[in-house]
């Protein structure tokens, strides 16, 4: 059945079509045959008596053909103008083809007698009925020959609006069966043989399955019964052995043994009593599911469906089931007044469905109708009323504008023609805006809750956009679909910390409280993407366990990020006015759902950018706390020499740096200068920094003796407390106040400049005092496990200045992509010689900034001195 279903949609449609079609096309014929009466008669009444093969005479009309013929009540007639009785239609065949004044040749068995005698009647014209009988009984017949409409009001209906659904399939194949389950009347006698033989084996094949289609239905709805779930096979064997009598009763238009089975009993009676075995004992199975169903029941909506169809069913199928049982093992036939009072109970089987489907939403079948009598007749006049306004309009502006048109010329015809045109459009877009404004109206006096749910509804959608928080959302919601739908429960999930849904409006267990949207149920709720009614065949469909199932949810609407996640859902109980959530209801929940989702997405982001305003703020203060703490690392005080005025800056390009400068006087007398730069910007820089600053304050007592032993233990320890690609740049001048003397070790570090106060050079630029660069004499600090040093020196005489600095003062970067370079430096240096050391650098700062308007992308670190006289 479920593979069968899986089928395209539009190939489901045409299935049903065909289907219906055939149902509706046996009711009629079943409707047109019962109607149908032969133009001749005998005067007697009859009753087939199958295990026999005869017409059992049952009354005999007194001083008609038939009694003047011979014949009395009890007679059994075996043969018909020496045709022998096969079956129920060969009276009627017979019948059929006569006119009054035939005489006809009747071979009867008389109560007590063994050997048939032969009587000759002559037909007579059959009388109206409205003669014969009075209005209780026509009325009685009307009942029965409308029997199959009540079914197929119910079903058909059912199996088009639920086209999907493996129930409403059941329930159109059960309720066919029971069109087929009373005899063909007058065994459609002098009928078409292409419609005589369709109504055969529609016949045959649901007479026969009647039985076991009742018992599929009730096993599978509205939840598989302990009989199915026992016994699964069952149905399968009960529809291959339904098929094994259906198929050789097709000429005959009810069940009859296969050949097979007939030449192993033996005897006919006993294959008809078999399959009436195989009949009952399968209704009987399809009574014991539906009574375990209802007594299972765990939910008081779950029993409230079910008990209209157990009532309606245990009323209406029992009493006819019981008398088909007497009539077909004892042969008792119940009078016609029973016969009509039992058809009228049996009504009450497939009515107490359309109750079921319309009250209590069995099936899930939307067929309450929105619109009453009144309400039809007063839009579709208020509808006609505009159509006669909008034609009058228009007949008096013909009216009006045709004397005008006619003394122009014949061009004025075709600016007629346009000008009728454009004021039947303002027209029809007048009548439109009334019509709808109209409408609204009229939708406000007749469905003042369905129109006041749609505003509601509506205006939270507007309301939505303004909620900031998740709190305030999820109460706005709540309070919103509270009034509008008036559900007997809802419970409200939203996206929380950790991506996972929180209850946030509504009571719910503490294990479900909170969420995983991964969970497989919650993800086919995702893929269904709009709001979702369970139906009784949906829940068998979801995973188990199913998270939300002890919240009883009757309708669920996902809401949906822009990503197609999981963001929030709504679960909605069934509605306290018992109605079904409508097509509108569900656009209107899809509307909202919709607008929730991007409330919630803003949410989010806006707890994002809070969140990481908040981190960066954070950021910010721990890195104006790291710059404090770095700058209490460059010297905060400079020892006082006789002969040599010095300073030192750094201009970090970011809070923190990789630049490091400093003063360490390593005995009175004696100073060093020091520069470095680690290979590195921001916070790693700055922690190099502070690695290299703490191994050289550390030591630096050493290079009062050996420059070298200091240097060799500082790139030990920096080599062996950083990565592999963790490196310095450094200089170290070790300066005697008394001599001048600068002795240096410079480790892969730009040169420091030298500018000598004797001795004049030309340059492009004009004449400048000659410079020395002080170039490296060993390699990088912190590369290499064996490094080598090498110490050079010079001397400082009164007037000369040393200039020590980084690469953010060479490298710096104008607009144009030009470096600064070591020549402006020069120059800036050179027309700058005069200006104290601190004043100095401030110059050769500010000339850098401005070359690179202000965007400094690495630390400009400068350490200036002058030798004195």
């Amino acid at each position: 059945m479920q593979r069968f279903l899986s089928l395209p949609k539009p190939l489901l449609l045409a299935v049903a079509i065909v289907f219906s079609a055939g149902v509706v096309l046996y009711s009629m014929l079943w409707m047109y045959s019962i109607r149908w009466l032969s133009n001749v008669e005998l005067g007697f009444d009859f009753n087939y008596i199958g295990n026999q093969h005869c017409e059992y005479v049952k009354t005999v009309e007194p001083g008609g053909p038939a009694e003047r013929a011979g014949l009395r009540p009890g007679s059994r007639i075996i043969a018909i103008n020496g045709r022998p009785i096969e079956d129920r239609d060969t009276l009627y065949e017979i019948w059929a083809h006569q006119k009054p004044g035939n005489t006809v040749e009747l071979v009867v068995l008389n109560n007590g007698q063994t050997t048939p005698v032969t009587l000759w009647a002559t037909f007579r014209e059959r009388r109206s009925p409205s003669k014969e009988t009075g209005l209780t009984e026509r009325l009685s017949q009307g009942l029965l020959n409308a029997y199959p409409l009540v079914f197929l009001i119910v079903s058909i209906p059912v199996l088009f609006l639920r086209i999907e659904d493996r129930n409403a399939w059941l329930l159109a194949l059960m309720f066919a069966s029971f069109t087929a389950a009373p005899p063909l009347p007058n065994f459609l006698a002098g009928m078409a043989s292409p419609l005589r033989d369709f109504a055969m084996v529609y016949r045959a094949l649901f007479n026969t399955l009647l039985g076991v289609f009742f018992y599929c239905f009730f096993a599978m709805f509205p939840v598989r019964s302990f009989v199915e779930r026992r016994l699964p096979w069952l149905k399968w064997a009960g529809l291959a052995f339904g098929l094994c009598f259906a198929v050789p009763g097709f000429h005959t238009g009810g069940p009859r043994a296969p050949a097979l089975l007939g030449r192993v009993i033996g005897i006919e009676p006993a294959s008809h009593i078999l399959w009436l075995l195989y009949n009952y004992s399968f209704i009987t199975l399809g009574f014991a599911s539906l009574i375990g169903n209802a007594v299972s029941a765990t939910t008081p909506e779950a029993r409230r469906k079910i008990r209209v169809i157990l009532w309606g069913t245990l009323i209406g199928v029992v009493p006819v089931s019981v008398q088909r049982a007497l009539s077909d093992f004892f042969h008792v036939h119940p009078p016609i007044p029973l016969v009509v009072t039992l058809v009228l109970l049996l009504f009450l089987f497939p009515l107490s469905f359309a109750y079921a489907v319309v009250k209590h939403r069995v099936l899930e079948v939307p067929v309450l109708l929105r619109r009453g009598a009144r309400y039809m007749l007063v839009l579709r006049g208020f509808t006609i009323l505009l159509a006669l306004v909008s034609i009058a309009v228009l007949l008096i502006f013909a009216l009006v504008l045709a004397p005008h048109l006619e003394v122009l010329p014949g061009g004025g015809v075709k600016g007629g023609i346009a000008l009728g045109a454009g004021f039947g459009t303002v027209l029809l877009w007048a009548g439109m805006l009334v019509h709808r404004r109209v409408g609204e109206k009229i939708d406000r006096a007749f469905f003042r809750s369905a129109y006041d749910a749609r505003m509601i509804l509506e205006d939270l959608v507007e309301k939505t956009r303004t909620a900031t928080d998740r709190d305030q959302l999820a109460s706005l919601l709540g309070r919103h679909l509270n009034q509008a739908l008036q559900p007997s429960s809802i419970v409200i999930y939203l996206e929380t910390a950790g991506d996972r849904l929180s209850a946030m409006h509504g009571s719910v267990p503490a294990d479900i409280a909170v969420l995983s949207p991964a969970d497989p149920g919650l993800a086919s709720i995702a893929r269904k993407g709009g709001p979702w009614e369970i139906s009784e065949t949906d829940e068998e469909k979801l995973p188990h366990p199913f998270p939300l199932a002890p919240l009883r949810p009757d309708c669920l609407v996902p809401l949906l990020g822009r990503d197609g996640r999981l963001v929030g859902l709504l679960v909605l109980g069934a509605r306290l006015s018992e109605e079904p959530y409508s097509r509108e209801d569900k656009q209107l929940l899809a509307s909202v759902a919709g607008q929730a989702g991007v409330a919630l997405e803003s949410i989010r982001l806006g707890e994002q950018i809070a969140e990481r305003i908040e981190a960066e703020r954070r950021v910010a203060q721990e890195m104006e706390f790291a710059r404090q703490v770095q700058s209490r690392l460059f010297p905060q005080k400079l020892p006082a020499l006789r002969t040599l005025e010095y300073a030192g800056a750094c201009a970090q390009a970011r809070e923190v740096g990789g630049d490091y400068y400093d003063f360490l006087e390593l005995r009175p007398g004696r100073l060093a200068l020091v520069m470095a730069d680690i290979a590195g910007k921001g916070v790693s820089g700055a922690l190099l920094m502070a690695n290299l600053q703490a191994n050289l304050r550390s030591q630096y007592a050493l290079a009062a003796t050996d420059i070298c032993q200091l240097l060799v233990s500082v790139n030990r320890l920096f080599y062996e407390t950083t990565s592999d690609n963790s490196y310095a740049t450094l200089v170290f001048a070790d300066y005697d106040d008394s001599t001048g003397r600068l002795r240096y070790v410079n480790c892969g570090h730009l040169p420091p400049l030298l500018l000598r106060a004797r001795g004049i050079v030309e340059s492009h630029t004009g004449p400048r005092p000659a410079i020395e660069h002080l170039d490296s004499t060993s390699t990088v600090l912190g590369l290499f496990e064996n490094w080598q040093c090498n110490v050079a020196e010079t001397t400082l005489n009164p007037g000369d200045t040393l200039i020590l600095y980084t690469d953010g003062v060479t490298e710096a970067i104008n607009p144009e992509e030009e470096e600064f370079g070591e020549s402006r430096l020069i120059n800036i240096v050179c027309s700058n010689r005069n200006l104290p050391p601190q004043a100095l650098i401030a110059s050769i700062i500010k000339a850098v900034q401005q070359f690179s308007h202000e965007e400094q992308a690495d630390d400009i670190t400068l350490v200036a001195a002058r030798c004195r006289a």
